[in-house]
Parts: C-alpha cells; sequence; structure tokens
C-alpha cells in the first residue's frame, strides 16, 4: 500500500534485549454510551466464545481479557458512575480510569488513557466492542511497536484493522486528544511511518455497533 510501510521482524541482538523490557501498555476504550446499541453494549453477552473467552461473556469484558492475555498492563477508560462496567472490567485485571472528559468523545477518553500511563514506552490502543480480536493479533501489534515501528495495525485481507500501536514519541500528541475523532488524524498525517501487520483475524475488523453485530452475517449462497 502506498505511503505505508510493512513491519520488519529482524532486530540485531542488542536492540532486542531493549526492545523486550520495553513497558507496552494496553489502553482499552470503554467510555461510549452505544447509543446506536440502545445502551449497555458492553455489557452485552457474546453469543459464542472467542479465543478462550467462554460464551455470555461480555463484550467489553471479552475485549479487556483478550488486551490483557496479550500485555498484561492495561488502562481501561470508562464513563464516570458506570460501576457495573467498572467492576466487570476491573475483575480482568485491568485498572480501571473514569474520565471526567469521556462525553467529549474518543480522543478525550484516549488522552485520559495515555495520561494514566505517562512512563510507557508503547501504547497499543483497542476498542472495546470489538471482542473477537485475538491475543495474538495485539501481541503482533507489541513486537512491531518493539522492533521500531513508530505507529502499527493489523492487516487482514487487505483492510486496516484495530487494534492501533504508537510508540512513546507520540505519549504528547495523544495526550492532548479532544473531541470524538481518537487517533485518527494522527494516523493520517503519518502514513508514512505506519506499520500494518498481516494476520489471520477477521475480529481485527469486526465491531459491535448494533444487537445484529453480536451474530456473524450468514455464508452468501452462489447463484
Amino acid at each position: 500500500m502506498r505511503g505505508v510501510r510493512e513491519a520488519a521482524n529482524g532486530r540485531a541482538p542488542g536492540r532486542a534485549r531493549a526492545a523486550d523490557a520495553m513497558r507496552i501498555v494496553g489502553v482499552l476504550l470503554a467510555a461510549g454510551r452505544g447509543a446506536r446499541f440502545g445502551g449497555g453494549k458492553l455489557l452485552a453477552p457474546i453469543p459464542a466464545a472467542s479465543h478462550g473467552v467462554g460464551s455470555g461473556t461480555a463484550v467489553g469484558v471479552a475485549a479487556a481479557t483478550h488486551l490483557m492475555a496479550a500485555l498484561n498492563d492495561v488502562v481501561a477508560v470508562v464513563r464516570p458512575g458506570d460501576a457495573m462496567l467498572e467492576r466487570a472490567l476491573a475483575d480482568t485485571g485491568a485498572r480501571v480510569v473514569a474520565c471526567a472528559r469521556a462525553d467529549e468523545g474518543m480522543g478525550a477518553s484516549l488522552a485520559c488513557g495515555v495520561a494514566a500511563a505517562p512512563d510507557a514506552d508503547g501504547w497499543i490502543v483497542a476498542l472495546a466492542d470489538m471482542p473477537w480480536i485475538a491475543p495474538g493479533t495485539i501481541a503482533a501489534i507489541a513486537d512491531a511497536l518493539r522492533a521500531g515501528a513508530e505507529i502499527a495495525a493489523p492487516r487482514w485481507r487487505g483492510e486496516r484493522g484495530h487494534p492501533v500501536g504508537f510508540a512513546r514519541a507520540y505519549g504528547p500528541l495523544l495526550a492532548a486528544l479532544t473531541g470524538d475523532e481518537g487517533a485518527r488524524a494522527i494516523v493520517a498525517a503519518r502514513q508514512w511511518v505506519l506499520a500494518l501487520v498481516d494476520v489471520d483475524d477477521a475480529g481485527a475488523v469486526r465491531d459491535v455497533d448494533h444487537p445484529a453485530d453480536l451474530h456473524p452475517a450468514p455464508p452468501k449462497s452462489d447463484p
């Protein structure tokens, strides 16, 4: 893809040791209202098991569990007063942060998450309404950051997906975000440093907006 590079895996031994010591923190964005879903989206149960997470697990809990499995260092950002979701996410081992600016939008929530882990060497930003991302996909993005990528994202069958990883240098930009755009503008402005990691994981491009999204579409029949 033009303006985008593919992730490289080769590292010199000395750099490899330093990279392995890097602290990569997951930031799970779980502060949305889920209005198109009708509310309560992140507590809705997934109908089938997902990468070791059992059927009936809440959408947000499944997403947090996968992020924890890959990184073991996760900040989950929720809106103030969402006590049930806060408890559910805390039970996964994630550190839960209530963002007072959540109503400003995704950008403000992301800024809260990054500000809660300012000493990280990189951040992997995941959406809590994407419960089907494999932990291996998340680990691959972390590996790309450790290998020197400034920004990294998975690619499934030519489509860029989530989560998106950012190197430490992007901390000030991420912590200054406002509004509802998230980090999209940062990625768009730095396309030439974006490392895409090819994955065999449809979950990297599948999210939940409406209740019907919890169930996969039936396969198309031949005419």
